[in-house]
């Protein structure tokens, strides 16, 4: 006797998508494949929570989980397709919504059709339509191993603020300050010696890859190289680099984003860049779990 995907999740008392991840990582003892659902033995057991092993870290799940995904790689056009589809659009509202644009997502999905939006800002638009075109500009970088440079950083900058035509892809020549912010912006003469210093430890820094880009991201806003457009350019920095070690891009979302200011005022006041790794890791690890059922769907 068989039960379903459904028939489980009420019966063990946990989502039907964390039962699907069970399946697909081989957790369920019996379980089957017919067509494209689940078969679950009724009698099987509700696996323990693995996805922390009681001694494993997010890091080291994080690896068991890429290791598995790239056990499938190359994925073929039409998986690529599917898991960037809806990620782009989520991840341009998201990444603008954090800096004030009034787009919903749905509007946002419109406006990335060619649609426009009564009642919106022009500037609105122009954003959502940079920040695409910025995040496939990013995809090609990937695809061509490109190197992280200040050069780059500008050309990133330069897609991104497209309702500001002066300002595009050029530090800023004025001082800044950020509002609530427990941190000050360095001095404009400051930006270009600083900027080099932050690549250079970024690329000859030790551990792994989340921890460095969580304090190369923290170092980056805190420099506050550009005018306007810095955290969006920051987050698709953060992406780039994600993705060229063959993880999947990261959305942080517009609802967490008091963890995520909180994240740097931990670093400017303590020292500690634990909260942002820890929301970065978060997200890359939810990111595969999504990643590895979509491609066991």
């Amino acid at each position: 006797m068989y039960i379903t995907v459904k028939q489980a999740a009420e019966k063990w008392g946990i989502s039907d998508r964390r039962v699907r991840i069970l399946c697909a990582e081989g957790k369920i003892l019996g379980v089957t494949r017919e067509g494209r659902s689940w078969m679950i033995p009724s009698d099987a057991q509700k696996p323990e929570d693995g996805r922390f092993k009681a001694k494993e870290s997010l890091l080291t799940a994080i690896e068991r989980k890429k290791r598995e995904l790239d056990s499938r790689r190359p994925l073929t056009e039409g998986e690529l397709e599917r898991l960037t589809e809806e990620f782009i659009v989520e991840y341009t509202y998201n990444s603008n919504a954090i800096e004030g644009n009034t787009l919903t997502l749905r509007e946002t999905d419109m406006v990335l059709r060619g649609l426009t939006i009564d009642r919106k800002p022009l500037k609105d638009h122009m954003e959502a339509v940079g920040h695409k075109e910025a995040f496939d500009f990013v995809r090609d970088l990937v695809k061509e191993r490109v190197p992280l440079s200040e050069s780059i950083i500008k050309q990133i900058h330069y897609l991104v603020l497209a309702d500001k035509r002066e300002d595009r892809g050029v530090y800023r020549r004025v001082p800044v300050r950020i509002m609530g912010a427990k941190h000050e912006p360095v001095q404009p003469y400051l930006i270009q010696p600083k900027m080099e210093q932050l690549l250079d430890a970024y690329r000859n820094g030790a551990g792994h890859i989340i921890t460095r880009l969580a304090l190369f991201h923290i170092e980056f806003e805190g420099i506050h190289p550009f005018i306007d457009g810095n955290g969006r350019t920051g987050r698709l920095l953060v992406n780039l680099e994600l993705m060229k070690a063959g993880y999947p891009p990261i959305d942080i979302k517009f609802t967490d984003r008091m963890s995520y200011y909180n994240a740097f005022d931990e670093y400017h006041v303590k020292h500690n860049p634990g909260a942002m790794e820890k929301l970065f890791a978060e997200y890359v690890n939810k990111r595969l779990d999504s990643y590895l059922v979509m491609l066991h769907m």
